[in-house]
């Protein structure tokens, strides 16, 4: 898989848990009190980044074996690069 495949996985994963920040704010919400989340939206940024590096790993390992530490570290460039828009659909 070619880095500009990769990046365009990354991108709809990023999408996609970007999509679902209505959501997750609404639950965090109604579940403050067993959550006892101090800044829900930064909560939900953590989520968005942890799925996108997750994924991005997961999609590696689907094509090959397990990510090597090269691998992992460009996904993990390439989800950095995107830092700046996830956080300004979260935080605006």
């Amino acid at each position: 898989m070619s880095e500009d495949q990769l990046e365009q996985l990354i991108i709809q994963v990023i999408n996609g848990a970007v999509s679902t920040i209505p959501s997750y704010l609404d639950e965090i919400k109604e579940n403050k009190e067993i959550l006892k989340v101090e800044d829900p939206k930064e909560f939900v940024y953590g989520i968005v980044m942890g799925m996108a590096l997750g994924m991005g790993g997961a999609i590696l390992s689907a094509q090959t074996e397990t990510p090597t530490e090269k691998d992992q570290m460009k996904i993990r460039d390439i989800v950095y690069k995107h830092i700046p828009e996830i956080r300004e659909r979260i935080f605006n």
